[in-house]
């Protein structure tokens, strides 16, 4: 079955409207664990607008000794520390994640909207994922379903791609949704053929996820935003078993 991971950025978020810690990340954390999610993420980010690199210390503490959890730690490896923000690496080598996606975003983004253009990145990627596969931590690459960039991400070296499926959900309900579907299927299928592993995220939901988890040999998809959404509407134990549904 296709691994839930839960990204805890729209709680931290939530948070950071007012001082304190209320709600907090770790707490609810622990609420998804204790529902037997199977991951936890997070995207920090230099300006901290969402998780905070001590968020993430604290979720690295709770989910290290957890076997049945992994933590994937998202972010860009390019940004440059900010502040107590020490950079991306830096914070994966002290809280040692089972996963880091790499993700382009840069700072001006408001979220995620594109992977990686390996025909101009690849030489600053490679020393890096080299690196924090030297921690021990496996790679992921945020992709586009694209067929020649899969490739070109096997020859960076990752052991795994997350697929970008932002236009598939805005695709949802439209003539184009096969087409992108499709699109993200052999993408998958070729990832697989070429020794990586396939993960998933970004805007997926309890309407979209059914049918994008029927393809062969996705690992994990993580979602963040219409779980937070749908918890608002459901309760998030309520959410949870029904995202959990979706991939049963």
């Amino acid at each position: 079955m296709t691994a839930l991971s839960i990204n805890l950025n729209k709680i931290a978020l939530i948070r950071n409207s007012r001082e304190g810690n209320y709600p907090s990340v770790v707490k609810h954390a622990q609420t998804c664990i204790d529902c037997g999610v199977d991951g936890i993420t997070v995207h920090p980010r230099p300006d901290q607008r969402h998780i905070r690199p001590d968020d993430v210390r604290q979720l690295a503490a709770l989910t290290h000794p957890l076997d049945e959890v992994e933590f994937n730690i998202e972010g860009n490896p390019f940004a440059d520390a900010l502040g107590s923000y020490p950079g991306l690496v830096a914070l994966v080598q002290e809280t040692q994640p089972d996963q880091c996606t790499l993700v382009p975003d840069a700072d001006n983004q408001l979220t995620s909207d594109h992977g990686f253009d390996l025909t101009q990145q690849a030489d600053q990627l490679v020393p890096i994922i080299e690196q924090i596969k030297a921690m021990g931590v496996r790679v992921s690459l945020f992709m586009d379903p694209d067929l020649q960039q899969i490739k070109l991400a096997s020859e960076v070296g990752a052991d795994r791609i997350e697929l970008y499926t932002g236009p598939y959900a805005a695709a949802w309900g439209s003539n184009q949704l096969e087409t992108l579907f499709q699109q993200h299927l052999e993408a998958a299928n070729l990832a697989t053929s070429l020794g990586m592993g396939v993960n998933a995220g970004h805007d997926l939901n309890l309407d979209n996820l059914a049918k994008f988890a029927s393809i062969p040999d996705l690992l994990e998809v993580s979602i963040g935003h219409a779980f937070t959404v749908d918890s608002l509407d459901m309760g998030m134990v309520s959410a949870l078993r029904a995202y959990q549904a979706c991939l049963s």
